[in-house]
């Protein structure tokens, strides 16, 4: 044994450590620890409760756990000139600040409060990432038992600090982000008071839409494995299939942006996905979880009834006479398999035949 292990590689070995790190979430990603689906609307209200209580619907008609929005106030987030990101500027007015674009995004405390009771009423938890230090406080206000940080507050230091002092669950995601700055983010949480038992990591990419290239589901394992967290995904792929590999690979949070038309105008609708896909993707979700059970591999309940009708016993090959020897030219291998096993062709060959056998009969010693 010591000398198989001097042979192999540091890149065996973390291999091995990915295999084994992947059994473990196998086993425990199940129906009884279902993924966590938060639909996320965030500002593809444009500006419009009508719009924003539809996508309330589609989340909820959808099975979602949770419909997500954003708090912010334009002037407490960009400054005057700021210039909007290149897919920003490719789905809205292109002479438009950064700054006019959010403003009339934003959600006053109203509408928050308005948007909170017909979540309610619709039976799907409402939920909001805040942007500023205020934002976080008024949500706490509304009663909120989590926090979810945006990708882009990752290193903001206060809003870290205020975060981690609620003591609540963390949704952080990490767009952007390398190892070592999610470690830090975490390690702010920590000393403020937030156990890291209660951080959720969402590996995410923020260009919208994301190329497949640039995914890199993997980095959930890397994330999991070097800083002990759960992990999650929050994506803005085209499409559904990589949200679904994501819950395959062991991701316990899955976030995806919604829009009721990704033609509307707006920073966001073209990389979300449309009501009839946020079904789908549910669905295929929750068939992903049952189909995950678990990393002992035995037959299962439905198959069983299959097992000797699709298995091979040994028969006779032609008419045997009492007293001839069994071998190669008086006995085959048939279906059903509700006789001697395959397994024992050795154990048979060179005995002698006990009786009569008519030709498909299954031999018995």
């Amino acid at each position: 044994m010591n000398g198989f292990l001097i042979h192999i590689t540091y890149k065996t070995i973390n291999q091995i450590a990915i295999t084994f790190k992947f059994k473990r979430i196998l086993k425990s990603n199940n129906m009884a620890n279902k993924t966590l689906i938060i639909a996320e609307a965030g500002v593809n209200h444009n500006g419009d409760m009508d719009i924003a209580c539809r996508l309330i619907d589609a989340a909820t008609d959808a099975r979602a756990d949770i419909v997500k929005f954003q708090t912010f106030s334009a002037e407490g987030l960009v400054t005057k000139d700021a210039q909007k990101a290149a897919y920003q500027k490719a789905t809205t007015i292109t002479d438009e600040s950064q700054f006019s674009m959010l403003k009339a995004l934003e959600l006053t405390n109203e509408q928050h409060v308005f948007l909170k009771e017909y979540c309610d009423k619709r039976g799907i938890e409402f939920f909001s990432t805040a942007f500023n230090l205020e934002g976080l406080d008024y949500l706490m206000s509304l009663g909120f038992n989590k926090t979810k940080i945006p990708s882009g507050e990752i290193t903001n230091l206060p809003y870290l600090r205020k975060v981690g002092s609620f003591g609540k669950q963390v949704i952080l995601s990490t767009g952007m982000s390398n190892l070592e700055e999610i470690a830090a983010a975490i390690t702010v949480l920590e000393r403020a008071g937030t156990s890291r038992q209660l951080v959720t990591v969402l590996h995410c990419n923020t260009e919208y839409p994301t190329p497949f290239q640039d995914v890199n589901l993997l980095a959930m394992h890397s994330i999991k494995r070097n800083l002990g967290v759960k992990v999650g995904y929050s994506d803005h792929t085209n499409g559904i299939e990589v949200a679904i590999a994501a819950v395959a690979l062991g991701a316990e949070v899955i976030e995806k942006h919604i829009t009721l038309d990704r033609n509307m105008p707006g920073p966001d609708h073209l990389a979300s996905i449309e009501p009839h896909e946020l079904t789908q993707m549910i669905s295929a979700i929750r068939n992903i979880e049952a189909a995950l059970g678990n990393d002992i591999k035995k037959p299962s309940a439905s198959e069983l009834k299959n097992r000797h009708i699709v298995r091979r016993s040994i028969v006779a090959s032609r008419n045997i006479s009492m007293g001839e020897i069994f071998d190669e030219k008086n006995i085959t291998l048939k279906r059903p398999g509700t006789g001697i096993s395959p397994m024992q062709w050795d154990e048979v060959l060179g005995c002698i035949a006990s009786r009569n056998f008519s030709i498909d009969e299954q031999i018995e010693l």
